[in-house]
């Protein structure tokens, strides 16, 4: 069967590129949930090329699966943690006692899931094929 690490990885740092579009145009919501969509994306891709088959969305639960066959700093752990909290409050209504999701994320929040799923890519881009 053929690796295709390198379609996630090349799909999740598409997605970044579309977070940060989505931060521009002020969708905070958005910029949020497609960060955590690109590092979930590119470390599948790692977990990938390593061999192994995960599933799921969370990104702390991929990082406990990557730990048992590779280092991974305290600081990814902490990102994974961060996007994991993205994952679901940022799509729906009811994940919040009233309003939309548009209401309760903002610019520092969008900023903070960027920079997070970018450590996350750094960090598998380094233990990735060129």
């Amino acid at each position: 069967m053929t690796n295709r690490y390198q379609d996630w990885r090349e799909q999740g740092i598409r997605d970044l590129g579309k977070a940060r579009l989505d931060c521009q145009h002020e969708y905070w919501e958005w910029a949020c949930f497609t960060a955590q969509q690109s590092a979930e994306k590119v470390l599948k891709g790692l977990a990938m090329w390593l061999g192994l088959e995960v599933w799921g969305h969370s990104l702390t639960d991929l990082i406990k699966v990557l730990r048992k066959f590779i280092e991974v700093p305290e600081e990814i752990l902490e990102c994974a943690q961060t996007l994991d909290i993205f994952y679901i409050p940022t799509r729906y209504p009811n994940g919040f006692a009233s309003g939309k999701p548009a209401d309760y994320f903002n610019k520092k929040n969008a900023e903070e899931a960027i920079g997070a799923a970018d450590d996350i890519i750094r960090f598998c881009e380094s233990h990735l094929p060129k």
